[in-house]
């Protein structure tokens, strides 16, 4: 997650926008840290967001359990965003980019299997699992990395794609709003 939006933040954040993304090592260690890193990060007009793979769990319950955790800290403004089974999902839903971030993966190859190219791709059971096994050198890193980059924000089919790149819009404007002193 951490390599794809360190692509896909620059591209889609206004310029005057800072952002530091800090990694965790699995679903435990990000639930363990939410409170503990929000109660103590003291930077003045700092906002948080919180992305984290669904990984089978139910998306509602996921959702709002962190919303819940965030605003036990005091951080009830931060904005979270599942991605819908797991991240890979958002890169079926742009074809188009998968095959330029897979050399080795003719967009032929995939886009006119059914299985893809009619299928909702947050539907998809394990993405990550699909990609290894049509992509013997699939790693993990290296094609998040390239998909931050090259991801179409327009053609993306994935919903929850979709509501990750609106929320993140959205919580730009309203933070730039709010940290503008009227006159």
């Amino acid at each position: 997650m951490k390599a794809f939006l360190e692509g896909l933040l620059p591209r889609i954040l206004p310029d005057t926008t800072s952002f530091q993304i800090v990694a965790h090592e699995g679903k435990s260690d990000l639930d363990l840290s939410i409170p503990r890193k929000l109660r103590a990060w003291r930077t003045p007009d700092t906002r948080f967001v919180i992305v984290r793979d669904q990984d089978g769990e139910d998306c509602r319950a996921v959702k709002d359990r962190i919303a819940t955790l965030c605003a036990d800290a005091g951080r009830g403004d931060t904005l979270v965003r599942i991605a819908c089974r797991e991240l890979e999902a958002w890169f079926f839903g742009d074809l188009v980019a998968l095959s330029a971030a897979l050399s080795e993966l003719p967009i032929s190859a995939i886009g006119k299997k059914k299985l893809y190219r009619d299928r909702d791709p947050d539907g998809i059971c394990k993405p990550s699992g699909e990609l290894a096994r049509i992509v013997p050198s699939y790693g993990k890193v290296k094609v998040a990395r390239a998909m931050g980059c090259r991801i179409d924000l327009a053609r993306c089919t994935s919903e929850s794609f979709r509501q990750f790149h609106t929320g993140i819009l959205k919580f730009a404007s309203r933070c730039q709003s709010e940290s503008v002193p009227s006159s």
